[in-house]
C-alpha cells in the first residue's frame, strides 16, 4: 500500500514509443546499465535488489546484494516479495472488467454500492464517484496518515507489538472517516489508500465474492501468475523469498529490523499482494497489450490526472491505478510502485506492453528506483 513513511509514487507514463536506437540499446549493452543501477542501490545502503526486464530480445534477470543479513545468502532471481500498492492495479482491473460487463458504471457513486459507509466529518459518499476513488481525486482521507494508525503500524514499538494484528476493511475506513476530507470531490488530487480499501469493498458488494477471489479468477489464473498471491491474514512470504528489512524513523538506535513477517490486512486491498518480477512483467505486459480489458476500459485506465510528485521534475500522471511517466530520453512507461514494511517495488512497461521491468529492494529506507528505470529504458 504505498506505505512506510511515504507513498511510493514513481513508475509510469503515457503514450510515446522509444526510438529504434533507444529500444535497441539495452540489448546492445546486455542491460549493463540496469545491473549497475542495482549495484548502486546496494552501495547506497539497500540490503539487496532483484529485478527482471523483458523485451523483444528476451528476458534479462539481475540481482545484487544479500537476501538475508544473518546468513549472507544473496538475493534470488525468483524471489517473491510484498508488492504493496502495485495491488491497486489488479483491483482497478477487476472493477474495469465489471464495467465492461455492464455490472457497474465508473460514474456510480460510492454510496450507491456502499450506502452509509463514506460519511462523517464532511465525507459524503453520495457525492463521490468510483472513478474519483480509483484516480485519487475523491478527497477521502488517507487512513495511513492517521497518527494513531501510524504509531500502531509504522512506529518501531507499535509495529513490533502489533505486527500480527488483523485489521478489517471496515476498521480502516472508520479511521479515515474520523477525519475531515482532504478536499471536495474532484477538485484536487491526493493519494489515499482508503480509496482502494473501498474499491475492494465495492468488488465484494457487486460480485458477492472477495476482491481477492475475483483477482484470482479474473487475472491470476488466466495469466498463470504462479508466484502471485493475496495472503489475507497469512503472515509469511512463500518461498523462494528473501528477508525484508526496515529502519524505523523513530528508533533512536537506528537498528535494522527484520520485518518479513507481518499481517498484511493492515494494507487490505490497497496493498496486500505478494508477487515476483516475472509475474509483474507478465501482468503489466498483458494489461497494456490489451489482453485484460477492452479498448474502451483500457483507455479509461490510461486517462490521467496530473500528480504533483514527479521526481526531478518528471512528468507524472495518475490514471486508474496506472501511472504514466516520461523518462529523460522521451520514453514513456506505465505501471505502479509499491511500498510496505521492508519492501519497495516498481513495475513498468512501455505503452505497447513489449518492454517491461520489475524490481524490488528488500529495505525501505534507501534505493533510487528512478535510476533503475532510467538505466533500463535510457541507457547512456
Amino acid at each position: 500500500m504505498g506505505v512506510v513513511a511515504v507513498v511510493a509514487v514513481v513508475s509510469v507514463t503515457a503514450g510515446a514509443f522509444a526510438s529504434p536506437a533507444l529500444a535497441d540499446a539495452p540489448h546492445r549493452t546486455g542491460h549493463r546499465a540496469t545491473q549497475q543501477a542495482l549495484d548502486a542501490a546496494v552501495a547506497a545502503g539497500v540490503p539487496g535488489v532483484t529485478g527482471r526486464a523483458t523485451d523483444k530480445y528476451g528476458t534479462w534477470k539481475g540481482t545484487s546484494g544479500v537476501g538475508d543479513l544473518r546468513t549472507g545468502a544473496p538475493r534470488g532471481e525468483r524471489d517473491r516479495y510484498r508488492v504493496g500498492s502495485i495491488t491497486k492495479t489488479f483491483v482497478a482491473t477487476v472493477l474495469l472488467q465489471l464495467e465492461a460487463e455492464g455490472r457497474i458504471d465508473l460514474d456510480d457513486t460510492v454510496d450507491h454500492w456502499l450506502p452509509g459507509v463514506v460519511t462523517g466529518h464532511g465525507h459524503d459518499g453520495r457525492k463521490i464517484t468510483l472513478r474519483q476513488v480509483l484516480n485519487h481525486t475523491s478527497g477521502i482521507y488517507n487512513v495511513t496518515a492517521d497518527k494513531g494508525f501510524q504509531q500502531t503500524v509504522f512506529a518501531r514499538d507499535g509495529f513490533l507489538k502489533h505486527r500480527y494484528d488483523t485489521w478489517t476493511p471496515d476498521e480502516l475506513v472508520r479511521i479515515a472517516m474520523s477525519h475531515k476530507p482532504d478536499f471536495a470531490p474532484g477538485t484536487s488530487w491526493n493519494y489515499s489508500n482508503t480509496n482502494y480499501v473501498l474499491a475492494g469493498m465495492v468488488i465484494q458488494k457487486v460480485t458477492g465474492h472477495s476482491y481477492a477471489d475475483e483477482i484470482r479468477r479474473r487475472v491470476i489464473e488466466p495469466l498463470h501468475l504462479r508466484a502471485t498471491t493475496l495472503p489475507g491474514t497469512s503472515t509469511t512470504v512463500p518461498r523462494p523469498a528473501s528477508r525484508a528489512y526496515s529502519k524505523f524513523p523513530d528508533d533512536p538506535d537506528k537498528k535494522t529490523y527484520d520485518v518479513t513477517e507481518l499481517n498484511p490486512s493492515l494494507a487490505s486491498s490497497a496493498g496486500e499482494m505478494i508477487s515476483d518480477s516475472a509475474d509483474l512483467n507478465r501482468f503489466y505486459s498483458a494489461l497494456l497489450g490489451g489482453r485484460l480489458l477492452p479498448a474502451a476500459q483500457l483507455a479509461e485506465m490510461k486517462t490521467t490526472v496530473p500528480v504533483p510528485l514527479g521526481e526531478d521534475g518528471a512528468e507524472v500522471g495518475y490514471g486508474l491505478a496506472l501511472m504514466s511517466q516520461k523518462l529523460s530520453c522521451g520514453t514513456v512507461v506505465w505501471g505502479h510502485s509499491g511500498g510496505i514494511h521492508g519492501s519497495s517495488s516498481d513495475a513498468v512497461t512501455t505503452s505497447d506492453g513489449r518492454h517491461s521491468l520489475a524490481f524490488n529492494f528488500n529495505g525501505d529506507w534507501s534505493g533510487d528506483s528512478q535510476a533503475v528505470m532510467e538505466a533500463e529504458y535510457c541507457p547512456k
